[in-house]
């Protein structure tokens, strides 16, 4: 029976790559030259540290436009609350988006039975499996998912005929 996965799999590869080459820019950029300006990255989490919120957002534009220069989709990062620690520095936690969460993969089901397509959505962990007995369904069922679900980074892997 066809079917194919639905996952959400930043390349983790290309995020460290984008928070290396940051790093190396806010080193030799002038306007943060004896700043606490820094980016650094442990598994899934990148922490940006800067003097001021302004300071930050700029770190956080850099940090943008090389993910996007890589092909990595910004809808990946979940920027958390912007923290003061010690004096007047602050950072800022960015989580990297990886799998489905339960709520989303539940929208993802349902929008899928709804549709009244012949495909059924099983939820596998951190992806929605869908099945269906043609593969023109099946592609039916991509459209429909990329179209309706814009907030979420969402990529098919493993389709099987």
């Amino acid at each position: 029976m066809p079917s194919f996965d639905t996952v959400c799999e930043p390349n983790l590869v290309e995020v460290r790559n984008a928070v290396d080459n940051t790093a190396k820019e806010i080193g030799t950029r002038f306007d943060f030259k004896g700043t606490s300006a820094a980016v650094e990255i442990k598994d899934k989490e990148i922490t940006l540290f800067g003097d001021a919120e302004f300071q930050l957002s700029q770190v956080e534009d850099i940090l943008t436009s090389k993910l996007a220069k890589r092909n990595v989709d910004v809808r990946f990062l979940d920027k958390g609350k912007v923290e003061k620690i010690g004096g007047d520095k602050v950072k800022q936690v960015v989580k990297v988006r990886s799998g489905i969460e339960s709520d989303q993969a539940k929208r993802v089901q349902k929008l899928i039975k709804d549709s009244k397509l012949k495909v059924q959505a099983a939820i596998q962990g951190d992806a929605v499996r869908v099945t269906g007995a043609k593969r023109d369904d099946l592609q039916v069922a991509m459209a429909l998912i990329r179209k309706e679900v814009t907030d979420l980074p969402l990529s098919f892997n493993n389709f099987r005929d």
